[in-house]
């Protein structure tokens, strides 16, 4: 025989013929024996299951210190080339599914119910801050003031819509010193832009000066919220929301409830400058941080207009056409509260809209998956705000909820606001932005035409904003590139 020794079951030949094998050729194991191959087949079946060429596994065989003496020795292959281009043969391709990612838009339930806390204590200074607005009523048919109230209230809205995102965008180029610097001249500048907006409506002394307090606490809460000091914005609430509470049981004399509330605004703009000034001590921001340009924050200012003229309304309009005084109130209130709720399911909607896109193979699978995501979050916001709504016509009124249109008016602007904050979460702010001053100037049109009652006119404006934001945002939603 040449070459290697062919042993056969049957007749097997004698141990000591294989020295007769010639030398420096590799020996094969005999066929009666265990293949030591599929015992390193079996020991390196993730690596060779995962490779897409043989050559990753002969990397893995030498960074293993497997010599090719070795390989000749153990498994009758020339070198660790072979043995890998045989292992790779043996073991069927089985690529594993990679590992779980991690989720950047966990938020817990805690900070979202502290934001609605410090986005709904602030209305109750309202009442306590009633008696600067005595007079007769305007040529609106609001109380002495209110007119002035809601514009500095519109444009301190808008303006500060559009501070916070430029100020975000600081903090996250430059970090809290950037930040701090945006928000020590943006601030300031708001406030008085805001306060401005009052004399020129020709509001009285008590006007002014509970629009001016109005103006100079949301510049303060901008800031706190920014640099992400909820806590001690809801403890400069404390006075105000002890003040709500007196109201509910008795009525104090108005210099009390006038008292507590500057307390409230004094203890704001205290802490916005101590919190400021710590922004300002962190450093400078890194060398070559260009500041984002002031026109990516209009359309984020817009939408805050256009969504304070849609909340104001909702608010305010029935008292306009002369059908009940004070019926906005609980509807105003319950949508501030929801407002925890909603910032909570915009986080749940990125996170599993980032899962639909680990469990999407093709682009229609994806976009089904988005959809559903969005549906299932909207209406979790719809059903809360709804049961909010509930809660509070019945406490204020005291007697059965308000007839279902109105009840289905507000949820309308809910889903409006919701998936408008959505699509500015990712990064789309000009649409929103158009579509809710669309819809502000509809309904502000609607309202001075009395075209016809503004819970109906809101309920039908508000429903196709909020189908074309839908549309949006399930396009939006159902592209890969939006998930990065």
């Amino acid at each position: 025989m040449s070459g290697l020794l062919r042993l056969v079951p049957d007749e097997p030949e004698p141990c000591h013929d294989l020295a007769a094998a010639p030398a420096g050729r590799p020996r094969s194991t005999p066929r009666w024996a265990a293949d030591p191959l599929d015992d390193l087949a079996q020991e390196l079946a993730e690596v060779c299951a995962a490779a897409v060429h043989p050559d990753e596994i002969a990397a893995v065989l030498e960074a293993d210190g497997l010599t090719g003496e070795q390989i000749a020795e153990r498994y009758g292959r020339s070198d660790a080339f072979e043995l890998a281009a045989e292992l790779f043969a043996r073991v069927p391709r089985g690529h594993p599914e990679p590992g779980p990612r991690p989720d950047p838009w966990r938020t817990g339930a805690g900070t979202c119910l502290l934001r609605s806390l410090v986005f709904t204590l602030p209305g109750l200074g309202y009442p306590l801050g009633a008696p600067l607005l005595a007079g007769p009523h305007d040529r609106f048919g609001l109380p002495a003031g209110t007119t002035a109230l809601v514009a500095a209230g519109l444009a301190a809205w808008a303006w500060n819509q559009g501070l916070a995102h430029r100020a975000y965008l600081r903090l996250a180029a430059g970090g809290r010193a950037a930040a701090g610097r945006c928000l020590a001249v943006g601030a300031p500048l708001g406030a008085l832009l805001a306060t401005a907006a009052a004399p020129a409506l020709r509001a009285a002394p008590g006007a002014l000066a509970l629009a001016a307090g109005q103006a100079l606490y949301l510049a303060a809460a901008t800031v706190l919220l920014v640099l992400g000091r909820e806590r001690l914005l809801l403890l400069t609430l404390v006075p105000t929301a002890t003040g709500g509470v007196v109201v509910l049981l008795t009525q104090p004399p108005p210099v009390v409830g006038v008292t507590l509330l500057f307390a409230t605004t004094g203890g704001a703009l205290l802490a916005a400058a101590y919190e400021t000034a710590r922004a300002l001590r962190e450093g400078e921001p890194p060398a070559g941080a260009a500041p984002p340009s002031l026109l990516a924050s209009v359309p984020y200012g817009l939408f805050g207009l256009g969504c304070g003229v849609l909340t104001t309304v909702a608010a305010l309009g029935d008292l306009l056409v002369g059908r009940r005084a004070g019926a906005g109130g609980p509807e105003v209130i319950a949508l501030t509260l929801s407002m925890g709720a909603a910032e909570w399911l915009l986080y749940r909607c990125r996170s599993r809209g980032l899962a639909a896109l680990g469990a999407s193979v093709t682009t229609a699978g994806l976009l089904l998956r988005a959809a559903r995501v969005l549906v299932t979050c909207v209406a979790a916001y719809l059903a809360v705000l709804s049961v909010l709504v509930l809660a509070a016509e019945v406490l204020w009124h005291g007697g059965p909820p308000p007839f279902p249109l109105r009840l289905a008016a507000l949820p309308a602007l809910g889903a409006v606001l919701w998936t408008g904050l959505l699509l500015q979460a990712y990064g789309t702010a000009w649409t929103p932005a158009l579509l809710c001053l669309g819809a502000a100037g509809a309904e502000t049109a609607a309202l001075t035409l009395r075209v016809s009652t503004p819970a109906t006119f809101q309920l039908v404006i508000c429903t196709g904003t909020a189908i074309a934001l839908l549309a949006v945002a399930t396009a939006l939603l159902g592209r890969i590139t939006t998930h990065r």
